[in-house]
């Protein structure tokens, strides 16, 4: 089954997750460079609901929010790895710099972030909580980091 869906495939399918009370986990981010700090967060999620999506930020939206010179790895590639960890139901792209169309059109049960976010600032609150949903934080177990690693390689082995 391939579970890298487009918007409308995954709107879809989650009408028939509401037929079957399943709890929809909905979160998002670039994961460019995966990590285990990636890894552990998406772990956590999965663990708030029933079915995990995960809406990755499009090339052209990592380009837009993070510059030129990112993402370093690609949307078809970073959507492979992702889809294929174990907590992670289903994968999807944005294109925009925040996922407030895709939550309003998905409306999921559960809207997941770091802790890192300012709960009153996470994209899509309302949508979810207007409709019934939470919204949680997940601690980080390290403060590891896509651009961290960049600059470790860089350091290592010279710009």
């Amino acid at each position: 089954m391939n579970n890298i869906l487009n918007r409308d495939d995954l709107l879809k399918l989650r009408n028939n997750f509401k037929i079957e009370n399943k709890k929809v986990v909905f979160t998002n981010g670039c994961f460019d460079i995966l990590h285990a700090g990636h890894v552990d967060y998406l772990v956590k999620a999965k663990a708030s609901g029933d079915i995990l999506v995960v809406a990755l930020n499009s090339d052209i939206s990592v380009k837009s929010i993070k510059g030129d010179k990112r993402p370093i790895v690609n949307e078809n590639e970073r959507a492979f790895i992702i889809a294929n960890l174990k907590p992670v139901d289903y994968v999807t792209f944005f294109d925009e710099d925040t996922p407030e169309v895709i939550i309003k059109e998905l409306v999921p049960d559960i809207l997941v972030k770091g802790a890192d976010w300012d709960i009153n600032k996470i994209v899509g609150k309302d949508t979810v909580e207007n409709n019934g949903g939470k919204v949680i934080t997940i601690e980080f177990i390290n403060f590891q980091s896509t651009s961290n690693i960049i600059e470790t390689v860089l350091e290592r082995y010279g710009r």
